[in-house]
């Protein structure tokens, strides 16, 4: 093969490795940029609980170690009262999750669930996710929040 070729080769595999991943940034842009639902009451993804959050301080801090009322209720809007919950945060444009364990630490009463420990690093959009399960099913709910920079 002959010098040109192989830089002809090299330039054309350089330009491909840039399209696809010019390709992909313009894909996450415009998933970061789609309109986001900022409720804070819910049903879960199967339809199992309706579920609301409550942060101790609003609007939610930055850098500031917080707790969250979780109310969980069935469908019909009847309180569960005996939910395991598992939480997670995660930060989607960035990658990254939280810098916290945050866990449901005791049961409120009237559906309602103390969850501590959660700690926001920076601003931007976060979600959150609570796993649930009661009575013998389980399911997840996610919710969107924009906090400030």
């Amino acid at each position: 093969m002959t010098t040109n070729t192989l830089r002809r080769r090299f330039l054309l595999a350089t330009l491909a490795a840039g399209a696809t991943l010019a390709a992909g940034c313009m894909q996450a842009s415009e998933a970061s940029q789609q309109p986001r639902d900022y409720a804070t009451e819910r049903f879960s993804a199967q339809g199992a609980f309706r579920v609301s959050y409550q942060p101790e301080t609003a609007p939610v801090p930055v850098k500031k170690l917080q707790a969250w009322t979780l109310h969980v209720a069935r469908a019909d809007g009847t309180p569960v009262t005996d939910a395991q919950i598992a939480v997670d945060g995660d930060m989607p444009e960035h990658r990254h999750g939280l810098p916290t364990r945050p866990r449901m630490t005791r049961y409120l009463g009237n559906g309602d669930y103390l969850v501590e420990g959660i700690k926001f690093q920076m601003g931007g959009w976060w979600v959150m996710d609570f796993t649930i399960t009661a009575a013998g099913r389980t399911d997840t709910v996610r919710f969107n929040l924009q906090l400030q920079r």
